[in-house]
């Protein structure tokens, strides 16, 4: 028999808040985009409160949130949250927007290759 295991949700709560907060929006004005209690909002970023699967897919999808390393701890080789947020936001970024993001990531490389 396969061994039991309850999911600790309390890392994805926390980082559905960051999501939140990042956004600038109040878990009041998420709980009615997701059709929910605001308390119950509170419960899933302070307490990891279990949710339907619907109501996981909405929050992974509104705030592209990888749930890959919640669920997966040992494994490495999925994108993260960050990495997700941030193609969303270069997604949406225009031609010269995106040669600052790309003179920037150099001259970060840049300053680490020197510095190793």
């Amino acid at each position: 028999m396969y061994p039991k295991q309850k999911v600790d949700m309390t890392a994805f709560g926390q980082a559905v808040k960051e999501a939140r907060e990042s956004k600038g929006w109040s878990r009041e004005k998420l709980a009615e985009m997701l059709d929910l209690a605001p308390r119950y909002i509170m419960y899933i970023e302070m307490r990891g409160q279990h949710m339907s699967l619907q109501k996981l897919y909405e929050i992974v999808t509104l705030f592209n949130i990888s749930i890959d390393h919640f669920f997966f701890t040992d494994k490495n080789d999925s994108k993260t949250t960050q990495r997700r947020q941030l193609e969303a936001m270069l997604d949406g970024m225009g031609e010269k927007d995106l040669s600052v993001v790309f003179a920037t990531t150099q001259a970060i490389m840049k300053i680490r290759e020197a510095g190793e």
